[in-house]
């Protein structure tokens, strides 16, 4: 398990009533929110900095992205045979 740190938040009490709703386990949903925007701010400094290095994506490759994360638009597009 991997080493923990106690620290104190404060929430909306809106939120935390609805988040009580949703888990028993308050931490372990926080910690996984946490965890999924870290990963996103990371995700989002690396796009950056390859296009720094190689230039802008083209709507090619923004679509190809698309394409590969969501599925093809078209049933008989590429996705379809992956």
């Amino acid at each position: 398990m991997a080493e923990t740190t106690r620290i104190t938040v404060m929430l909306p009490s809106d939120q935390v009533a609805e988040l009580r709703k949703l888990t028993d386990n308050v931490s372990g949903y926080v910690a996984e929110a946490v965890g999924r925007q870290l990963r996103h701010h990371l995700l989002g400094a690396d796009l950056l900095r390859h296009q720094e290095e190689h230039g802008e994506f083209t709507e090619e490759e923004l679509a190809q992205a698309h394409s590969r994360i969501f599925g093809a638009a078209d049933p008989g597009g590429p996705a379809s045979a992956a």
